[in-house]
């Protein structure tokens, strides 16, 4: 039974938006009996709750104003500027898998500096069950800060795991080997609570501020870093947030981000791998996989894409501020072993489609189904093989879209000549012994699920509808052979999902089917290509791409996050656009008001070229060119 402060109130987040407005504006008070968890809205996503924009603001305080400015009807937010703040609210009541997306703290200091005390969902993306014994001791220190600094002084003794043997899962393999303390063998299950080595990280302008804040308000102004060469700062997310219209007023807001994480390195002396003249030198993600992440490594960051880091056989997923500025001072954190769930690919994908329509087939069919939800996606088998070692990372990336906590990725000899050939020195003998494969009989909570790829086919996952209370969301999957006729305003193909060597390959081939039967980008269709990383880009220049695109009309950008985060060239500018990408996210203004289907790298190059939604098929364009020539 929940007993409110006299005089406060219950939120109930609906379908119907005219109920919201009413108990915002004061109107009316619901009841729980009045409602059914069908009523409530689900996957309310933190891009909801603190858009990018809001989260300029580094002060909690600051980005409270601005709770829930991402729910629009239209062009109008449905909750005003401290519409939350000002309501007299304690409790917020919602449906599935609340807090889906982006590891965003802000989202939920948004609502706590609202005054919400309790919050009630269907599900949670994100949820920590019960009180372990290490939560029951932070909580007697006062928090994760004080319980962090009597640890390091010796003065807190954790009770070590007391799992018998028993075979593990690659996460729960990882993490029993970064055990603090341990003198022996340790084994984990799913549910111990245990302290643990981190092996590295990284902060993004987006985040570092507040990581520099809180050390700040907890150490002093002259804190320091257990071992700052395990992380890393990236100017990535917001390096082409200028010339985005709807960005000018917050110019000097992100400045202050980019100051605060040039001060933040310089003090702390973390890998810096900040913009030259301008240019990124890629996304965190993207980077991290190809420089900062080994096989059998614990990688925590301030970003949910963390997890593509999964890819190089690694446990890694993202963390809030507070927790990853308590991780980067003292080398360590606590968590509870997650479960897993384990997909076992066979067979080939049927040229045309890719590891892109295999996660938006598994959003639409395990995800929606919370079979993933906050348990570490496994991938193995044969068919895992047959993937390029690209490709494999838009699975591990892709795992945060499914509510999943990470995604790990089985390791092969080609993965580790891909990891060995871009780290200087390395050796593949030398990944080889870090390699980490699950045991014989590891129990999997999710279950064991057979994809055979030679029956995935070229999907959509399709925008929502806000005034209908149906949420945008990567689950709405929909087979492109059924999708009916789409007209697109702009295509893009970028971010950390699909701006990959191998995605680059993918754009390319379509463009030069195109360019040689005399086609190019579909006049009123801006198609857009951004690089991952510098690396990606040199690529792309040595294989001869850019005169292929230049030729067909394409708009190439250097690396970056871009119009995947609002933030840079390919983002909508009205709600009549609809957009294909092949970005990881489609929540309402994620990249601009209008409509947006996310696809494969294959689908949005092809549908650029078409003017509308298709699926890619060899030889089409040739098809096409002849019957223009003919008349």
């Amino acid at each position: 039974m929940i007993s409110l402060t006299p005089g406060k109130r219950v939120l109930f987040l609906t379908k119907d938006p005219e109920l919201i407005r009413r108990q915002l504006r004061g109107e009316l008070d619901l009841r729980m009996d009045e409602l059914r968890v069908e009523d409530l809205l689900d996957d309310i996503n933190t891009d909801a709750m603190t858009p990018a924009w809001a989260c300029f603001d580094y002060r909690p305080q600051d980005i409270a104003r601005n709770a829930y400015a991402g729910i629009t009807i239209g062009k109008e937010r449905l909750f005003p500027e401290g519409a939350l703040m000002s309501g007299s609210f304690e409790v917020i009541v919602s449906g599935h898998r609340k807090g889906v997306g982006s590891s965003r703290e802000t989202a939920v200091q948004a609502e706590k500096w609202s005054g919400i005390r309790i919050a009630i969902a269907a599900s949670f993306a994100e949820f920590t069950r019960g009180y372990d014994a290490i939560t029951r001791q932070m909580i007697e220190h006062g928090g994760l800060f004080p319980f962090t600094k009597a640890y390091s002084r010796g003065e807190v003794r954790l009770p070590p795991p007391d799992t018998p043997r028993r075979p593990m899962t690659i996460a729960e393999k990882i993490l029993a080997a970064h055990v603090m303390g341990r003198t022996g063998p340790v084994f984990v299950k799913p549910g111990d609570a245990v302290c643990v080595r981190v092996d590295g990280g990284y902060s993004h302008e987006f985040t570092t501020a507040q990581v520099h804040y809180f050390l700040e308000q907890e150490y002093g102004p002259d804190y320091a870093l257990a071992d700052p060469r395990k992380f890393a700062v990236f100017e990535d997310h917001l390096i082409y947030a200028d010339g985005v219209p709807k960005m000018a007023p917050f110019s000097p807001k992100i400045q202050v981000l980019r100051d605060m994480q040039r001060l933040f390195q310089r003090k702390t002396g973390v890998q810096d791998y900040s913009a030259r003249d301008g240019v990124s030198p890629g996304i965190c993600h993207s980077v991290a996989r190809e420089k900062i992440v080994e096989p059998g490594d614990f990688i925590q960051a301030t970003d949910s894409h963390t997890c593509m880091g999964g890819a190089n056989d690694a446990l890694a997923f993202g963390v809030g501020a507070t927790e990853y500025a308590a991780l980067v001072k003292s080398g360590f954190t606590f968590l509870e072993v997650p479960q897993s769930i384990r997909f076992e690919l066979v067979g080939r994908l049927p040229r045309g489609t890719t590891a892109k329509d295999v996660m938006l087939h598994i959003l639409a069919h395990h995800a929606r189904r919370q079979e993933t939800l906050d348990r570490v996606m496994e991938f193995g088998g044969e068919g895992l093989r047959s993937l390029d070692p690209d490709e494999r990372a838009t699975l591990a990336n892709m795992a945060t879209e499914c509510s999943a906590k990470a995604g790990v990725v089985e390791a092969d000899e080609e993965m580790l000549r891909w990891i060995a050939a871009r780290r200087p020195g390395a050796s593949v003998d030398e990944l080889r012994r870090r390699v980490v494969m699950p045991d014989p009989g590891a129990e999997y909570a999710g279950g064991r699920h057979t994809i055979d790829l030679a029956h995935i086919r070229p999907m959509v996952a399709t925008p929502g509808d806000a005034a209908k209370g149906i949420p945008s969301d990567p689950t709405n999957g929909a087979l492109i052979a059924e999708l009916g006729e789409v007209k697109i305003d702009i295509a893009y193909g970028g971010s950390c999902t699909a701006g990959k060597e191998v995605d680059l390959d993918l754009y390319a081939r379509v463009m030069r089917e195109a360019m040689e039967a005399g086609l190019k980008v579909k006049e009123g269709v801006d198609f857009y290509i951004q690089f991952g990383s510098e690396s990606v880009e040199e690529y792309a220049r040595r294989r001869g791409y850019l005169d292929v695109f230049q030729k067909t009309g394409v708009r190439v950008i250097h690396p970056g996050c871009g119009a995947c985060i609002g933030c840079g060239p390919g983002v909508s500018s009205s709600t009549e656009q609809v957009t294909v990408s092949a970005i990881n996210r489609n929540y309402q203004n994620r990249s601009g008001p209008g409509r947006l289907y996310l696809a494969s790298p294959l689908t949005v190059a092809a549908s650029a070229v078409a003017g509308k939604i298709v699926a890619y098929r060899e030889g089409m364009f040739a098809e096409r060119g002849a019957a223009l020539a003919a008349r």
